[in-house]
């Protein structure tokens, strides 16, 4: 049976001082309720600007204390399943976004959900992709405002992180403390409008504890492949040190050099850009599972 956590129990940062909401062992399945990130704030498109309380953005339900996990561990997030409400927000305007420079006035759009279609307009419907903007752990030290991404997780903004996806995290508190929220029924990888179609929803995670395993950053894995997800000041720093992760992991796992693996992931890696409107930018390094295969890896950490 799952656990259910109520989003009433949030925070607006990942931090080691936060008391537990709740308390699991590794193998538990919750099912765990999020606000928008926006915390239900937007009801209509006539919603003000002035009448949002912006201290109030990105919540994350949690934190939860998974008993086993300690310092120098990875926690193991499967995500099953990603129910949505029937209605979800996007917002732009001034200094938001790319486009901020070029924009006015602030400009809310309801976006209902039907059918597994995104009503966008009345002429174009656009297919879900139900995914997590936030979703992380406590980091080594200090509070991290869940709009930030990190080695910890946070807001990366990464349209792999969707059901049937695992994510897996270095874990840096006792007991990780993880949280998720910001929940998209759709995002473009970049998300440059500075909002993708921001829902409330509820996520069916198993949460397991891998013991003594290095990681430096999240990695994501699916039935595609795998990604090493990295946030730094700078897109270019993010995609360079992306790269580098996975250069190190087929070097550990392979009898490649790094010449070897350089020419390896030039020929099939992708490097994909996950957000560049967040306070750090947020970039990953793809490989496909059938090279991985080739090797044997079949159990990636």
């Amino acid at each position: 049976m799952s656990v259910f956590l109520s989003r009433e129990n949030f925070i607006y940062e990942m931090s080691p001082k936060h008391k537990p909401v709740l308390r699991v062992s590794s193998g538990t399945q919750l099912v765990i309720e999020t606000y928008d990130c926006f915390l239900n704030q937007i009801t209509s498109s006539e919603t003000m600007y002035q009448s949002i309380d912006w201290t109030k953005i990105n919540p994350a339900t949690g934190p939860i204390f998974v008993e086993e996990a300690e310092p120098g561990d990875v926690l193991v997030v499967n995500i099953q399943k990603i129910e949505l409400a029937d209605k979800g927000v996007m917002v732009t305007g001034p200094d938001l976004g790319v486009m901020g420079g070029n924009i006015d006035n602030f400009s809310i759009k309801i976006v209902p959900i039907h059918k597994n279609k995104a009503i966008f307009n009345e002429k174009i419907q656009l297919s879900i992709n139900p995914m997590i903007g936030v979703i992380g752990v406590a980091p080594k030290k200090g509070e991290i405002s869940c709009g930030t991404p990190g080695e910890h997780g946070g807001n990366m903004d990464t349209t792999l992180i969707t059901e049937g996806a695992t994510v897996y995290f270095p874990v840096f508190q006792k007991g990780a403390l993880f949280s998720l929220g910001d929940v998209h029924a759709a995002m473009g990888d970049g998300e440059v409008g500075v909002s993708g179609i921001e829902i409330p929803a509820k996520v069916t995670v198993t949460l397991s504890v891998l013991k003594e395993v290095e990681l430096n950053t999240p990695l994501v894995e699916n039935q595609e492949g795998i990604a090493f997800i990295v946030s730094k000041k700078t897109l270019d720093e993010a995609a360079d040190s992306a790269v580098k992760e996975m250069v190190d992991y087929l070097h550990k796992r392979t009898h490649m050099g790094i010449e070897e693996i350089s020419m390896l992931l030039s020929a099939t890696g992708q490097v994909q850009v996950s957000q560049i409107v967040d306070p750090l930018k947020t970039a990953r390094c793809f490989l496909p599972k059938n090279i991985l295969n080739s090797y044997n890896i079949f159990n990636i950490l």
